[in-house]
């Protein structure tokens, strides 16, 4: 028996906050990445002594602009397909903004919900026992009490936390002694393939936008 058949099997569960690794991927200029099969990035980044039991992915409709709402809907449809699979919405909402010296008005985006979501599943599925390990996929610093409450109330539990590219905390990475930054690779190689057929048979097409060569 090698030593890696040794190895106790653990159960883990991700928790991936949708807009901070679509910022992230943005930031980078990896467009083409946006078509991303989460579950197989999941089966990807765990260790092989690892079990993906559930992941539980965090975002909010946009209300527009058309366009990119409609991606958006077509990828969470694509998400849907997925097998052991949430999706858990927060709220999208837009904040007027008024400029006082030039008197430019605009709207600005803000999600809301996403850390709280995600701070109760978290917790939740601590208290009933339902990983061994939690891969959180995020930069936010705002979850770091959960984090925090999670070690002193379940020490023999891990939280690994997943950096989205071109997204850290300092504050994150101190609260635990696992963490690391998604890598190209590990994207590129997690990737829906350009038609999913759903189960009414209907097609769902990777955005022709995010076909095209990476933005600068």
């Amino acid at each position: 028996m090698t030593k890696q058949n040794n190895v106790k099997k653990e159960r883990v569960i991700a928790y991936i906050d949708g807009f901070n690794l679509y910022f992230g991927l943005k930031s980078k200029g990896w467009r083409r990445y946006y078509w991303l099969n989460l579950q197989a990035l999941m089966r990807n980044l765990i260790k092989p002594y690892q079990i993906l039991m559930r992941t539980k992915y965090f975002t909010a409709r946009i209300s527009k602009p058309h366009d990119k709402q409609k991606r958006q809907t077509t990828y969470i449809e694509a998400l849907g397909t997925l097998s052991d699979f949430d999706i858990f919405f927060g709220k999208y909402q837009l904040n007027p903004r008024n400029c006082r010296k030039c008197n430019y008005f605009e709207e600005v985006p803000s999600e809301k919900m996403t850390d709280v979501n995600i701070a109760v599943e978290l917790m939740s599925d601590a208290f009933l026992n339902r990983y061994d390990v939690a891969y959180l996929l995020s930069a936010d610093s705002d979850l770091t009490p959960v984090i925090t409450s999670i070690r002193s109330l379940f020490p023999d539990k891990k939280i690994v936390i997943a950096f989205p590219p071109e997204r850290h905390s300092k504050d994150l990475e101190n609260r635990t002694r696992f963490s690391f930054t998604i890598g190209r690779a590990e994207l590129a190689k997690s990737l829906f393939p350009p038609e999913i057929k759903k189960s009414n048979g209907y097609i769902l097409k990777c955005p022709d936008l995010w076909t095209k060569k990476d933005e600068p």
